[in-house]
């Protein structure tokens, strides 16, 4: 279930039925969106629930001006990309937002490694978490790579696949009843006997559990968090996180993503030698890899990257 609760509900409908009126700079395509889940994965969901500031935030930070002024929008998105361009964060770091995040525990592991936010996690010490657990769908089962540690090689088999997920459902369920039982919750509750501490009964629950939380950071450290979980080579299941992320950054600040997605996102970057490569191939030598001072690993990124032959 990718719903939210009905107290989230009535707060989103309440702030809908008496807007506020504000002298605050406010995104309209955001705004449009605000509160809304968009469903990610199969039970978990991201949604905005507040921010601050926009494109002009930016702008006004990095002239250190007062108001919108009279610069003509394409002048901003100029400045915008200059900044993103030259890493000149500090001006980003003048927006911040806010997401409400549902998702599979592994993934917050991966997630809570970008230590630049404001976080708070639901707590199975207090709360009975829901039997809601993560599968990947058939296509996504891989066995591990040969040539990359932490990624996937082959796609299994159907036949294979529908085995791994009959493995995860079994244990995932089973987890649960053992969760349920320790508890003293459900249809087999006994009212003789006291459930065990929440804080205890939680630590058998699989890493494919759902968990929740409010995410809070400023728009440099959340490009940053982009660049990284939005690139082809982030796992599968927090990289479409990543994705609808990506999209409200659209929405809230259109300039800033338009140089995020020139300058970070779809660019690459290159090492002192790789560019002098570049840079002699350019003049018409002949460079081969033992020839150009790389290692094997990154000659044959570079010569990826650039469609160069080898």
């Amino acid at each position: 279930m990718t719903e939210i609760t009905n107290e989230q509900k009535e707060l989103e409908e309440l702030a809908a039925a008496e807007p506020v009126p504000t002298r605050r700079v406010v995104s309209p395509a955001l705004e449009e969106v605000l509160y809304r889940p968009f469903p990610v994965l199969d039970h978990g969901f991201v949604r905005v629930v507040d921010y601050m500031g926009d494109d002009s935030a930016v702008v006004q930070a990095a002239r250190v001006s007062y108001g919108r002024g009279t610069r003509r929008a394409r002048e901003d998105a100029a400045l915008i990309g200059y900044l993103m361009r030259h890493r000149h964060s500090t001006p980003f770091e003048m927006c911040e937002i806010k997401y409400h995040v549902k998702l599979p525990i592994f993934v917050a592991r991966q997630w809570i490694r970008h230590r630049t936010a404001n976080v708070n996690e639901i707590s199975a010490r207090y709360s009975i978490l829901d039997r809601e657990f993560y599968l990947p769908a058939p296509g996504d089962i891989a066995a591990q790579s040969s040539v990359n540690r932490q990624g996937r090689g082959t796609q299994l088999s159907a036949d294979e696949a529908a085995q791994v997920l009959d493995l995860l459902r079994e244990d995932a369920e089973r987890a649960y009843r053992t969760y349920s039982h320790l508890l003293n919750e459900g249809e087999d509750a006994d009212p003789q006997r006291p459930g065990l501490a929440r804080e205890l009964a939680r630590m058998n629950l699989s890493l494919n559990y759902y968990t929740q939380w409010y995410w809070k950071t400023d728009l440099h450290n959340l490009l940053h968090f982009l660049s990284v979980r939005a690139d082809a080579h982030a796992q599968a299941e927090i990289r479409v996180y990543a994705e609808v992320m990506l999209d409200t950054v659209k929405r809230w600040v259109p300039a800033t993503y338009d140089a995020f997605t020139q300058y970070r996102l779809g660019a690459v970057t290159l090492s002192a030698r790789a560019l002098d490569v570049v840079r002699r191939r350019l003049k018409g030598e002949t460079v081969s890899q033992e020839t150009s001072g790389l290692g094997p690993r990154e000659w044959r990124e570079l010569v990826e990257t650039l469609g160069l032959e080898a």
